[in-house]
């Protein structure tokens, strides 16, 4: 969680120097990505004499509220992608960004891989769904730093709220399935 806040106070400044969308929606997942898991901690948390029936309730609780955390930020990224598009807003070049960029291109697989290893052992779809949560980070990741680098190299600045448009598809798809199917995506399965 320490990580995903650091990661989202320096990526929030860096879409604030550079009014990029993209980097506005990757710091808002870093957020989301706390709360999740801060969902985990509280999911996880010993509370002795609980039946298996509210063990279960809990686990189904806390699988909800991960699913819910995709929709919270694909709903962010597609409004503020769609209105750059519309008033051409272009974002400035982030050199800080790419750096963000890589340094999460470099961490959330390991994180996810952990993350995923531990939900397994512990047959708990709740943390399994928050593993997809970060493999979603690291997908981000790649899109943020594709996009950051082809406005960073030739001015593209579409790039930037393209990239957030397609980022929000992944995850409406992720958190519907989450949410709806309880069913964890191929990638955690």
């Amino acid at each position: 969680m320490g990580y995903n806040l650091l990661e989202a106070a320096v990526s929030l400044f860096a879409a604030y120097l550079a009014g990029s969308v993209a980097l506005a929606g990757f710091g808002l997942d870093s957020l989301v990505e706390s709360l999740s898991g801060g969902i985990m901690i509280w999911r996880f948390r010993p509370r002795p004499g609980l039946t298996p029936e509210a063990e279960a309730r809990k686990e189904k609780l806390a699988i909800r509220l991960v699913g819910y955390t995709f929709f919270i930020l694909a709903a962010y990224i597609i409004f503020e992608s769609l209105r750059k598009l519309y008033e051409r807003e272009m974002p400035d070049p982030s050199l800080l960004g790419i750096i963000i960029a890589l340094v999460s291109i470099i961490l959330m697989p390991t994180l996810f891989y952990l993350k995923r290893r531990t939900g397994r052992s512990l047959q708990s779809r709740s943390l399994l769904a928050d593993a997809k949560q970060t493999l979603a980070c690291f997908f981000l990741s790649v899109a943020l730093f594709l996009g950051l680098g082809l406005n960073y190299l030739w001015g593209f600045w579409q790039a930037d709220p393209i990239v957030g448009l397609l980022i929000s598809a992944v995850l409406l798809k992720e958190g519907y399935a989450t949410l709806t199917e309880e069913k964890l995506c191929s990638c955690c399965g």
